[in-house]
């Protein structure tokens, strides 16, 4: 028997006024059908469901609604911290390429996922740490999209010197570097001249952004290895950049370390949706 979700979390996009008002109407439309309703306590106003902070959230729900666009997607991957919990991904911009479900089509679809019956879509995620000298990490945090090391408006070119495996690769000399999951593929990677990766692909884009010499391209590389990143060069400000959410400047000497982390995300499908037929219409493929 398929499993039936009983306590729903919700996660809008807080500055997106039509979300806000999609989250206070879900969660009538939950309560009305004696589902448990939950929201971050960071949510302000009168909605109809306990608040609770993010990781007591994560312990609670059985089933997470997202109310936004990727990023807000990205963020409820954080929240749950590799929490194994499906994620319902309503679409309420224009470019979404994981939030696959349109706000038309909302409580018909999530009527029929919350009785359990629908699909989900595994998306690999990397664990990523900065270290300084001999000492423990100055950061360590899982990333669904990808970890990105750039340079400042003002800053020279970067030198990274990067391994794979502890194997030499190459001394990168670029405006940065950025590390990809197949989720993440279609991101700033894509951007970069990346390739686009299937989704449930195990395989990691190294992409180099804007690299000084026309012969280092974006590589795909499989999973299971480490990537380290030394930053060699001292020309001014570079940072490295987790998931576009948070950062760090760095030093030089700085050591980045990229392996697969150990959990997934999980996404609802679509079920009138398939992974091309997102590309088409998000990248708008066969149009001039």
């Amino acid at each position: 028997m398929p499993e039936r979700h009983q306590r729903v979390g919700i996660i809008p996009r807080k500055s997106h006024p039509a979300a806000l008002e999609a989250a206070r109407q879900l969660c009538s439309w939950l309560g009305a059908r004696g589902r448990e309703v939950y929201l971050e306590d960071s949510i302000e106003g009168d909605y109809a469901g306990t608040r609770l902070g993010a990781a007591e959230l994560r312990q609670t729900i059985d089933f997470l609604v997202v109310l936004g666009g990727d990023g807000t997607l990205i963020h409820a991957a954080s929240v749950l911290a590799g929490k194994p919990i499906p994620i319902f991904g309503v679409n309420m911009g224009s470019l979404g390429f994981m939030t696959e479900i349109p706000v038309s089509e909302m409580l018909p679809a999530l009527e029929e996922a919350l009785e359990g019956r629908y699909a989900v879509s595994e998306r690999m995620k990397l664990d990523a740490a900065l270290y300084r000298g001999d000492g423990p990490p100055l950061v360590r945090q899982q990333v669904l999209n990808d970890v990105v090391i750039s340079k400042g408006a003002l800053a020279r070119i970067a030198d990274l010197d990067v391994s794979f495996d502890g194997k030499p690769v190459t001394l990168y000399k670029a405006d940065g570097i950025i590390v990809a999951t197949p989720t993440g593929s279609t991101a700033y990677s894509l951007s970069a001249g990346g390739p686009i990766l299937y989704p449930s692909l195990d395989a990691v884009v190294l992409a180099p952004i804007c690299p000084h010499t026309l012969t280092q391209r974006p590589i795909v590389v499989p999973p299971d290895r480490a990537i380290g990143i030394v930053l060699q060069s001292d020309n001014g400000e570079v940072f490295l950049t987790l998931d576009g959410q948070s950062g760090l400047a760095m030093e030089r000497g700085d050591r980045v370390e990229v392996v697969r982390s150990a959990d997934r995300v999980l996404l609802v499908n679509n079920p009138r949706l398939d992974y091309f037929s997102i590309l088409r219409a998000k990248l708008r493929w066969g149009l001039r």
